[in-house]
């Protein structure tokens, strides 16, 4: 399978080097050092280049090199606006992938809540992050940025005699 990752992520990067938007360092937003763009993304030192997508050192030829060359075809040169925020289950076509979204960004948190709390300033100074609106419930809350314009808003709830830890991951505005 990850020879089939590293063949997408290698044609979504044709597919930009091949027609290289002009503000494409403005619109990401990252520093251009000719053909290398570079940014922050999932916490890490991001280049792209056409020879593949680093983080930090090691070449991305997984889901987070698709993630990345995905970001950086369709990034638009607008801000990113936070509010209003939208579950993934609401967004169109999305139910077949409501259990698997689940799973993977709030199911495998769970376990963790504590832990998280007590780390939550690091993670948001690692992911570009912010405290949450003030609007938005739970325990504790905080917005970070995998990638710099896109916001994932995770809000906790502990444990508590009655009711499981659980987490909730939401999404920034979409236009």
């Amino acid at each position: 399978m990850t020879d089939n990752y590293a063949k997408i992520v290698q044609d979504n990067l044709e597919k930009l080097y091949g027609n290289l938007p002009e503000n494409l360092a403005d619109a990401l937003p990252a520093t251009r050092e000719g053909e290398t763009f570079i940014f922050k993304a999932f916490g890490e030192k991001c280049r792209i280049q056409p020879e593949g997508i680093f983080l930090g050192a090691e070449k991305q030829t997984g889901v987070s090199g698709i993630l990345i060359s995905l970001y950086a075809l369709h990034v638009q040169p607008e801000p990113c606006v936070l509010e209003p925020l939208k579950s993934f289950k609401d967004f169109p076509n999305s139910m077949p992938y409501t259990g698997a979204f689940a799973t993977h960004t709030e199911h495998i948190l769970t376990p963790h809540v504590e832990r998280i709390e007590n780390a939550s300033a690091q993670i948001m100074k690692q992911f570009g992050g912010q405290i949450s609106p003030a609007n938005i419930s739970g325990d504790f809350s905080f917005v970070i940025y995998p990638v710099p314009k896109i916001a994932l808003c995770y809000i906790f709830y502990k444990a508590d005699e009655d009711f499981p830890a659980s987490v909730t991951c939401l999404f920034q505005a979409m236009h």
